[in-house]
């Protein structure tokens, strides 16, 4: 990269972080106020003093010109020019028939002004004998020393306002600092840390606001969460009890008698009660953070061929497994049920398709990436983002042809989530494509 090209993006950084910073403004805007209040206030009062003691000082200095003038006679003195510079702050010219001297050569050389008897800033007379003597500063006594060093002062003690101003500016706003992190953890359901109170002004009112709320909304979620769990284990039991007595129900001998149709449509609703039950009290375990696994060695390509054999319909679902992956530490009852949910949500959707769905994993980075994909109609782009949401579904009649009541998908962005991962979804043209990286 060419440094022009380095320069661009380091001003660019520069120009976003001081636009998104609210100290950087606040500093500049200080120091770019008080150079406008101190360049308004010099140049008013240069203005308002230089014309008021000009006018005072003019006739008083005329007089005085008049007066050394006189001094130095006709022609004019060079002697007593020099003891008057060497004496007093003046620079002085002579330029005549007999005498041209001057005592500050590098002070000279400007035009002359016509009409008002003065070379630049400098006073001038002629005397009787045709000589014309010029006025005008010499070397002033502070110019005679050093005096760089002041100028390096200067600059070092506006660098050093500047420093302590910023460092004044972050101590004041450092409670948004605060507030920004507390709301990060509100937002990801961590509540267990709350925003700490450094003061009593303004932005502690504001975090000692935030916490209220956050101690509320953890509140609601935990009545939410406790009244879910309550309802999901007291529907059990009941719920057990009708699916024991549906099943011993009498049956005909060849299975078409009267009422077994009605009897398979109750066992399997009562199946699909028993599932959602299910789902729901491991999705509640599951979004706790203090869930925890029950990690063990793996072998990901034996527990996929598990799942496929247990699940009828996946006769024809392309595997693509390695022999040579590693082992990872994974809780294996909810890595299960991970993939059994991806696998069916592929062979419901592919029932139309011309190929089979895949399973297929891979080593990267690591660990394992475990890819399911379907070959189906796949969904709009629109609903991708939801799919791992809870209860969506694809469909806005939410048909009971289409299969679950859409928890699945919440579930294994659940159980990835537990494992520091999380589920990619993606149109693969045809069909959907869901991986996640596993490692230990």
């Amino acid at each position: 990269m060419r440094k022009k090209d380095k320069r661009v993006l380091a001003s660019g950084r520069w120009r976003r972080r001081w636009r998104h910073s609210l100290k950087l403004r606040l500093v500049t805007m200080f120091l770019l106020l008080a150079l406008v209040m101190t360049a308004i206030f010099m140049g008013g009062m240069q203005r308002a003093f230089s014309t008021g003691w000009r006018d005072a000082a003019k006739p008083l200095v005329a007089d005085y010109v008049d007066r050394v003038v006189a001094e130095l006679g006709t022609p004019p003195d060079v002697a007593k020019a020099e003891a008057l510079v060497t004496r007093l702050p003046i620079a002085i010219r002579i330029e005549g028939p007999q005498v041209n001297w001057q005592s500050h050569p590098e002070r000279f050389g400007f035009r002359e002004r016509a009409g008002d008897g003065r070379v630049g800033d400098w006073l001038s007379r002629s005397t009787a004998d045709g000589h014309r003597v010029s006025f005008g500063l010499g070397t002033v006594p502070w110019q005679r020393g050093p005096h760089g060093i002041f100028g390096w002062l200067t600059l070092a003690l506006l660098l050093a306002l500047i420093a302590a101003s910023y460092m004044y500016v972050r101590r004041l706003l450092r409670p948004l600092d605060d507030i920004g992190a507390g709301a990060e953890r509100f937002g990801r359901g961590d509540f267990a840390e709350a925003i700490p109170l450094r003061r009593r002004d303004e932005l502690g009112d504001l975090a000692q606001r935030i916490n209220t709320m956050a101690q509320d909304i953890k509140g609601m979620l935990d009545a939410k969460r406790g009244l879910l769990l309550a309802l999901s284990h007291e529907l059990r039991s009941p719920l057990t009890r009708a699916r024991l007595n549906a099943e011993l129900l009498p049956v005909s001998a060849d299975g078409n008698g009267p009422g077994e149709r009605e009897r398979a449509a109750l066992l399997r609703d009562l199946g699909e009660m028993r599932d959602l039950i299910s789902d729901l009290l491991e999705s509640e375990r599951l979004a706790s953070p203090h869930a925890t696994l029950h990690r063990e060695p793996v072998d990901l390509a034996a527990l996929v061929r598990e799942v496929v054999a247990d699940m009828p319909d996946a006769a024809t679902v392309t595997l693509e497994l390695p022999v040579d992956l590693p082992a990872l530490a994974l809780d294996r009852m909810r890595i299960r049920l991970l993939v059994r949910n991806l696998l069916d949500n592929a062979l419901r959707y592919s029932e139309e398709a011309g190929q089979p769905p895949r399973i297929a994993l891979t080593r990267q980075d690591g660990g394992v990436l475990l890819e399911v994909r379907d070959f189906g109609p796949g969904v709009d782009a629109a609903q991708l983002a939801h799919l791992t949401e809870p209860f969506y579904r694809t469909d806005s009649a939410r048909q009971r042809a289409t299969g679950g009541v859409g928890l699945g998908m919440y579930l294994c962005q659940l159980v990835a989530q537990a494992h520091g991962s999380r589920l990619e979804v993606r149109r693969a043209e045809p069909g959907l494509s869901v991986r996640l990286l596993l490692a230990d």
